[in-house]
């Protein structure tokens, strides 16, 4: 199906200047209305424009979608530099995983820290976490949890934990314990210390790391967007990092559906995640099993329409039987 863009400049949901289309803007961030309990998309289809220093790694951290498939989308060859100027069309699109009034959500398979306020989504911005494992140990995953933030660190020191100590050993690098503030310091110049021991939302230096599982535990986060979230966000703003690599919308009829990677194995079965949450949004009558299936079976964490059109000639629906013959699932039953 055609569609018509309007094309627009404006700052899209991570506060990057872009060309816009329109069209697929479900939900810009500074549009979004106060908390109503409704599914919310944000972000949208974007234009970038390549700057010096750029890689397909830096881009995709900047919003917050995998490389790889920016490299797909702009038939890109991932061995070629990236020329100056070169525009790239990007999908960012997000169905946020959890509305809440006030505080912090961070989503683990999705790479994304959610600030709320007010009863208003203030920012949405790609973050980096922890390592699933490390010559098969996975102390250095990022946990899951309740947590409140504690303290605010500008120009932080770094007192470098003991098992980064050990790792540095085993790596055959110089052990540090301690490191002071300066350009050489992981945590950056914005240090937001949690209830959670030695998990901290703070400055990377290594950009390259947003939206990629290469820490050891803590939330790294860009410069561009540490500097506006350390001015906003409060001591004892609660918080909370979830697991949630299957996410569901319904929006004016449409059912949407993104699915990510179970990068920390902890899903037993991804497909009866996905069949389980269609059922909870009460669409398994509206979705296209076909497409669901796809969805899931690429894990691209890109925002995919999956309801299912009937046509005239259309007759994979068989209103007599209450069946739907492209469903992957024994249950699969329609009620009209």
């Amino acid at each position: 199906m055609k569609q018509r863009y309007n094309k627009f400049f404006k700052k899209n949901s991570y506060g990057l200047k872009v060309q816009v289309k329109g069209f697929w803007i479900l939900f810009l961030l500074f549009l979004i209305p106060s908390i109503s309990g409704a599914d919310v998309i944000i972000g949208g289809e974007s234009f970038y424009n390549i700057k010096k220093g750029d890689t397909l790694e830096r881009v995709g951290a900047k919003f917050g979608v995998e490389w790889k498939y920016i490299a797909s989308e702009n038939s890109i060859y991932i061995n070629k530099p990236l020329k100056i100027g070169m525009e790239l069309r990007i999908n960012n699109r997000k169905i946020v995983p959890r509305m809440i009034s006030d505080g912090i959500i961070i989503n683990i398979p999705d790479r994304m820290l959610y600030f709320f306020k007010n009863n208003r989504l203030e920012k949405a911005f790609p973050v980096g976490l922890g390592m699933p494992s490390w010559r098969g140990i996975t102390r250095w995953r990022t946990p899951e949890g309740k947590f409140q933030v504690v303290d605010k660190r500008k120009n932080p020191t770094w007192h470098v934990p003991e098992s980064m100590q050990w790792k540095m050993t085993m790596e055959g690098k110089p052990v540090k314990t301690i490191v002071p503030p300066g350009p050489d310091n992981p945590l950056g110049r914005y240090a937001i210390d949690t209830s959670i021991p030695r998990i901290i939302i703070h400055e990377t230096i290594w950009p390259n790391t947003v939206y990629q599982f290469r820490s050891h535990g803590c939330i790294r986060v860009l410069p561009e967007h540490m500097e506006e979230f350390f001015k906003e966000v409060e001591i004892n703003t609660p918080g909370e990092i979830i697991y949630s690599p299957v996410k569901v919308a319904v929006l004016d009829g449409r059912v949407f559906l993104e699915v990510y990677r179970d990068i920390y194995g902890e899903l037993k079965d991804m497909k009866s995640e996905v069949v389980n949450l269609i059922e909870k949004h009460g669409v398994s009558n509206k979705v296209d099993w076909e497409k669901v299936n796809k969805v899931v079976s690429e894990k691209s964490g890109l925002v995919e329409d999956v309801t299912y059109d009937i046509k005239k000639e259309d007759t994979t629906y068989d209103i007599k039987k209450e069946s739907f013959k492209g469903c992957p699932y024994d249950y699969c039953f329609l009620s009209f």
